[in-house]
């Protein structure tokens, strides 16, 4: 079983498990949804085009035997709309929006998630001059597979960041993250089954970003 993590693109887009090739929630608005509506599919496309050329990567897709299985998706706030609807509102100046983690029913439990939330950070902290990844939780899972459970989100390293009682908003701080990049991609390549390296013994404990239990993985 060969597992690999790829950037999103629009090759694979439409490829991607659940409803996601052809979900709006967080790209636009709800009028602009409703006027597009029957369209979804081409308007999630040209999303994505439009995100590699004027911003570059927003996405990771994990795929087991080259079929995809998993994925994460992410961009600056001005660029996905639907968060500006949540009561804690808006995101923080200094993040970028999580909109969506998903893993195919047959491949949960396997820590997929925690990789994809793992080569989001990555990719963020690489980039430069991002703070904190933010994204809104529910507390009430099961409503919309567009947002995350909350206990899914403490699970992988976000805390939360303004209270509410159905939709808080939640933040992971890049700014302690950064410290933690090789465990990232030790705890990725075993997962992937594709260790290259041992982990050093110099480095401070390992926050609960890795301390991840299987149970609450989308």
């Amino acid at each position: 079983m060969t597992r690999a993590v790829d950037r999103l693109t629009l090759d694979n887009l439409a490829q991607l498990p659940g409803h996601c090739p052809g979900c709006l929630f967080w790209e636009y608005d709800p009028v602009r949804r409703r006027q597009v509506a029957g369209h979804e599919v081409e308007e999630k496309a040209a999303w994505v085009s439009m995100m590699l050329r004027e911003w570059g990567s927003v996405g990771r897709v994990l795929s087991i035997d080259a079929a995809p299985v998993a994925h994460v998706l992410w961009a600056p706030a001005r660029y996905l709309p639907g968060g500006d609807c949540f009561a804690t509102a808006p995101v923080s100046t200094d993040a970028i929006l999580l909109a969506g983690c998903y893993v195919d029913p047959a491949h949960r439990g396997q820590g997929l998630a925690r990789v994809l939330v793992q080569s989001m950070a990555k990719d963020v902290i690489t980039r430069g001059g991002i703070g904190a990844i933010e994204t809104f939780g529910a507390h009430r899972p099961g409503r919309s597979e567009c947002v995350l459970p909350v206990e899914f989100l403490l699970a992988v390293g976000f805390r939360t960041h303004r209270p509410h009682a159905r939709y808080p908003r939640m933040r992971m701080d890049l700014k302690t993250t950064v410290t933690w990049r090789e465990e990232f991609e030790t705890a990725a390549e075993r997962i992937l089954g594709v260790v290259k390296r041992p982990v050093r013994q110099t480095a401070p404990q390992v926050s609960s970003v890795l301390e991840i239990g299987t149970q609450s993985s989308p």
